[in-house]
């Protein structure tokens, strides 16, 4: 019972639930958005016999709370009926931050007779791995993750800025790889540390980017949903740490202007289940077909899938030319100007880093993308294009400029709503209109300031 994270069965999770005397579970699963939903109970509730269930419509809202009309293939549910909620024991941890002892479980979603919800994020990522696995393959993923400590500030009509750090200054750019950055935030670094130990998250390194009180951290490789699940719970225990100290952080891909984005570059390879090896590496160490392919289906559906790894209208904020965010569909050698960088590793170690989405991608969804565009390549055998030496983002824009374009590729992509699953794909597309309508109502500060008195 010593394990920090994850039971095998419900009679372990009994004992484990005991020997740490935790008195509450939160049963939580994330939405299209990456947010928690569930339920609390008591700790005596949760056995296997246990029943529980969200509504679908939890499913279906988007960002603010609203749901998208019928339309291009999406119907709103008329019962609106329940979902049941299978926890996955694997995924059992107390939870730090509670004043009472409290244990959080993932929750996968089922309809009544027990069949797969097609269109919930955690199941969209396992469809995906389950394609792979159909030829016998396994992927291998590593995120990191980029987030801006701001000031408290509970107006959205004013801007974010950086938080004051042990100094007593506020925070300034340029701080890229800066020791004295991090240093700054050494207590609330030592929660963050602390809450991921108490929970069995692994940190492989931590560092201070470019921004004002920007902050990356990357994971160690592993299984997608698995990593998908410690990104979904980083989220987590990484706004709590901030909250601790009385800062906000936040994970919006552009919170701050003049300030750099915000990413989820996703580190990529495919294990060979039979032999172990990876597919990208031949015996002699050079590169393999496969690995061509695959970069060959990423730009090649990436652009279309950019919805999910690039999901609200300040994503777009963020794919830039002015900004040090990739705004094309290019590769290259350990070149950060393209899309889909080739790290310098060992052969063994070969991998594909996808540096296009942004952080506020919810992460089953960005994995689930940009698996399903690699898997797509490895099965049509699909060309790359020749390896960029360059500087790659002075060139032209290869990706849709705004929200509305890239659901108008998604939609197109059929090869690709097969694989991620049409009831999500018309789903997911009809949530992102929504979202663009209720943005559109909005008056922005830019035209107050420039259409005011001069129009």
């Amino acid at each position: 019972m010593n394990n920090l994270r994850g039971v095998k069965s419900w009679k372990d999770a009994s004992a484990w639930l005991e020997y740490r005397g935790i008195e509450d579970i939160e049963c939580i699963t994330p939405d299209q958005a990456g947010v928690a939903r569930g339920k609390m109970m008591p700790s005596s509730k949760f056995t296997s016999n246990t029943s529980l269930a969200l509504p679908s419509a939890v499913f279906m809202a988007t960002i603010s709370g609203g749901y998208p009309e019928d339309g291009n293939g999406f119907v709103y549910p008329e019962d609106d009926g329940d979902l049941k909620m299978v926890p996955d024991l694997s995924t059992l941890t107390v939870v730090p931050w509670e004043d009472d002892p409290t244990a959080a479980v993932i929750c996968d979603l089922v309809h009544q007779d027990g069949r797969t919800v097609e269109f919930t994020p955690r199941n969209v990522l396992k469809n995906v791995v389950a394609a792979y696995d159909k030829l016998g393959l396994k992927p291998v993923v590593a995120p990191e993750i980029e987030f801006y400590l701001v000031h408290k500030n509970p107006d959205p009509d004013y801007p974010l800025t950086p938080p004051v750090g042990r100094s007593g200054r506020a925070i300034g750019g340029g701080a890229g790889y800066s020791i004295a950055g991090v240093n700054e935030f050494d207590e609330l670094i030592d929660d963050i540390y602390h809450f991921s130990e108490s929970q069995g998250l692994e940190i492989d390194t931590l560092i201070h980017e470019e921004g004002a009180g920007q902050l990356e951290i990357n994971l160690r490789h592993g299984d997608p949903i698995e990593l998908a699940d410690q990104v979904f719970m980083f989220k987590r225990t990484i706004r709590e740490a901030a909250l601790k100290h009385n800062i906000y952080a936040t994970f919006m891909a552009k919170p701050i202007q003049g300030q750099p984005g915000s990413a989820m570059h996703i580190h990529q390879s495919i294990i060979d289940k039979r032999t172990g090896a990876n597919i990208f590496t031949a015996g002699d160490g050079s590169e393999t077909d496969q690995f061509f392919h695959f970069i060959g289906g990423m730009q090649q559906h990436v652009p279309n899938a950019l919805v999910m790894l690039a999901p609200y209208v300040n994503s777009y904020r963020r794919l830039t030319q002015a900004a040090s965010a990739p705004v094309n569909n290019k590769w290259g050698y350990d070149n950060r100007t393209t899309a889909f960088r080739v790290p310098r590793s060992d052969p063994a170690a070969r991998r594909v880093e996808n540096r296009i989405p942004s952080s506020d991608a919810n992460p089953y969804l960005a994995l689930a993308a940009s698996l399903a565009c690699g898997l797509i390549g490895l099965k049509n055998r699909l060309e790359s294009e020749a390896p960029v030496v360059t500087t790659a983002n002075e060139d032209e824009i290869d990706l849709p400029r705004g929200l509305l374009e890239a659901v108008d590729l998604f939609e197109q992509d059929e090869e690709l709503a097969s694989l991620l699953g049409k009831t999500f794909a018309t789903t997911y597309a009809a949530i992102k209109r929504a979202e663009f309508e209720t943005f559109m109502e909005v008056i922005s500060p830019w035209e107050r300031e420039y259409l005011l008195l001069n129009v």
